[in-house]
């Protein structure tokens, strides 16, 4: 087996012998790499050849590395001087790859990035090493949908005559009750044979197919009536007993198909034996820019289908098209009756690769085009066709009275390769990380208008964060549509969250509720310059004000302009310090007395903090020391 990364600088006398049929992209510095990503078989050196997804290299351009070591040394996988677990992770992470591209080629049979042909056929021409745990999954599987036919036959045979009474044996082994001057016998014996070679050997065959369906997403398929091998049992199976066993029956077959049943079943425990198929016919699945298909796999998976989102949206006016959008609760309430539109774009790099300017800037355009869309379906002037649908689902990001726009969540998603504790790969691992690049620098990125106003039309923020491309690529493999739903409902809330706790690390939040007797709108009104794009009233679809939110920048720069207008919205507010996520600022402010919510009533601006008097059971530090302006009932 022969292993290529894609977009690897290989030098030409590395690879030229693995290359049948490709054309490899020339550098100038005379060096050659590959676009594609998937499986070929070269008939030339009688080996396969996997190109795996560059995700797999690390390190800086030009010394990257795999498992730590150059991808020159590890063309060859049976000489790599590799870890155990580390050619076992090659073996199932290429069956994985396929099982990607072969789903996205189902769901996509027009686009022009797959290349496909299929060559096995079993024990037909001369033998070929048998060391690609994918050509035994295939040649199992292709066994397995062509001899249905075979498997009735023996199976038929086999049953045939087991209701049918061995008199002899019963009469010579087994006592009778007479009544009315006739034997009664209570425990017949039947002709059953007590050991049946046959049928144990079709027990391990589709025990095998159904532990790759469960296992890899591949169709079963297992028509016939038969008790297979599950779970600990089978897993002693691939430990060594499957082996052991088949060893044991081997010579108890003589018909071709049986012969053949037996060597495919030793080839899926052993991996390592020699399986007849023809070797002149090419086989291969290859994709050419995997990137698109990366970009498939995660709009299936956390994406809203294209024919649901309104046109103009996805497919926007100007010409772009962003990667992925859905609906889902926005980030200051917990309101499912309106959600707001997530916006992310899919990044396909090598692991800690750093966002291209122009990227991060497509996506701050992508993000300004939904916020127009919003104001035109709302102000009426477009977008008619929506206004039933979906003014009763969407909500208004521009809140008419304070002027400020609720915050549009928007990320850059790319793949990571995740290890668990034992330093094993791990296809489990299902969480979002947030991206470092090299150096320990946080993949954040903001374009601002005007300083310390998050809830400004020109305050824009992308989070960058990396989802593990093993457990992407195994779950969009298996296609299981149970499956994919319930992790998206997961990430959807992984998403907010970690939206949140970045908001949370920049900006202190305030949930207000007015004094009795203020009029909001009016003291909106009156203090509009200091408040514009800091204050947002996260209920106004329902003309609701009596609930306001504060954001204000922690930076210390901000400090005396912070509390300046803390002191003036403190006149005519009660104030709540919380954190988004912490609950329903509703439920927060709403929900307690008036003796447990914190009171700015200090008219003078307060540079390093202030007290209140014991009577309002709460003390208020805007202290330098303080992490921000917080407040503690």
């Amino acid at each position: 087996m022969k292993i290529l990364i894609e977009e690897y600088k290989y030098n030409p006398k590395d690879v030229q012998d693995l290359l049948q049929g490709l054309e490899p992209l020339p550098c100038a510095d005379g060096k050659i790499k590959l676009r594609y990503v998937g499986y070929y078989y070269n008939t030339e050196i009688e080996d396969c050849v996997f190109i795996l997804p560059k995700v797999l290299l690390e390190g800086e351009v030009g010394k990257e590395l795999v498992f730590d070591k150059k991808p020159e040394d590890i063309i060859d996988l049976e000489k790599a001087n590799l870890e155990i677990h580390e050619k076992d992770f090659i073996y199932e992470f290429a069956v994985w790859i396929y099982r990607a591209i072969w789903v996205f080629w189902t769901k996509n049979k027009k686009s022009e990035i797959i290349y496909h042909q299929t060559g096995i056929e079993v024990n037909k021409g001369r033998k070929r090493v048998y060391n690609t745990f994918l050509d035994i999954l295939l040649a199992l599987l292709q066994f397995n949908k062509e001899n249905q036919n075979f498997f009735f036959f023996v199976l038929k045979n086999l049953h045939a005559g087991h209701n049918k009474i061995n008199w002899t044996r019963t009469i010579s082994t087994t006592r009778a009750i007479i009544q009315d001057n006739s034997p009664i016998y209570l425990n017949p014996v039947n002709k059953k044979r007590v050991v049946n070679f046959d049928e144990e050997l079709l027990v391990i065959f589709f025990s095998i197919i159904n532990y790759i369906g469960d296992k890899y997403g591949f169709e079963k398929n297992l028509n016939c009536n038969i008790d297979i091998i599950k779970g600990k049992q089978f897993e002693m199976y691939i430990n060594g007993l499957g082996r052991t066993r088949l060893r044991q029956i081997k010579y108890k077959y003589f018909s071709d198909k049986a012969l053949e049943l037996w060597d495919l079943c030793y080839a899926f425990f052993d991996q390592s034996k020699n399986v007849k198929v023809n070797t002149q016919q090419k086989e291969y699945l290859l994709a050419y820019n995997f990137n698109i298909v990366f970009e498939a796999m995660i709009d299936e998976l956390i994406g809203t289908p294209h024919d649901k989102i309104p046109k103009g949206l996805k497919d926007q006016e100007d010409g772009k098209r962003v990667d992925h959008m859905y609906t889902y609760k926005d980030l200051m309430t917990y309101s499912e009756a309106k959600e707001i539109y997530y916006v992310g774009d899919s990044k396909y790099y090598k692991r800690n690769s750093i966002i291209e300017r122009e990227a991060e800037y497509k996506q701050f355009t992508y993000v300004r085009n939904v916020i127009q869309w919003n104001l035109d379906l709302f102000s009426g002037r477009r977008h008619q066709q929506y206004d039933a649908e979906f003014k009763n689902k969407i909500s208004k990001l521009r809140d008419d009275v304070t002027e400020g726009y609720n915050v549009t969540p928007n990320f850059f998603i790319s793949a990571r390769i995740e290890q668990n504790d034992a330093n094993k790969f791990d296809y489990n691992i299902d969480n979002l990380k947030l991206h470092f690049n090299e150096g320990g620098k946080k993949s954040v990125f903001d374009n601002i208008h005007f300083e310390n106003r998050l809830f400004d039309r020109d305050t824009l923020l992308i989070s960058h964060y990396d989802v593990n491309f093993l457990f992407v690529v195994s779950l969009y493999a298996r296609n299981n549509s149970y499956r994919k739903k319930e992790w998206r409902k997961k990430v959807h809330e992984m998403f907010r969250k970690e939206i949140q706790s970045e908001l949370n690390g920049k900006y202190m939040f305030y949930a207000m509720r007015p004094k009795e007797g203020v009029d909001v709108k009016k003291y909106i009104s009156e203090n509009f310059k200091d408040i514009l794009g800091k204050v947002y009233a996260p209920y106004n679809y329902n003309d609701d004000y009596s609930i306001l939110v504060l954001a204000l920048d922690k930076d210390d720069k901000y400090k005396a302009d912070n509390a300046s207008i803390l002191s003036k919205l403190g006149k005519g507010f009660n104030m709540v310090v919380y954190k988004l996520g912490d609950g329903d600022i509703n439920d927060i402010v709403i929900g307690g007395s008036d003796d447990k919510v914190v009171s700015f009533v200090k008219e003078k601006t307060f540079p390093k903090g202030y007290d209140v008097d014991e009577e309002n059971i709460v003390s208020i530090a805007a202290e330098e020391a303080n992490d921000g302006y917080g407040g503690n009932a």
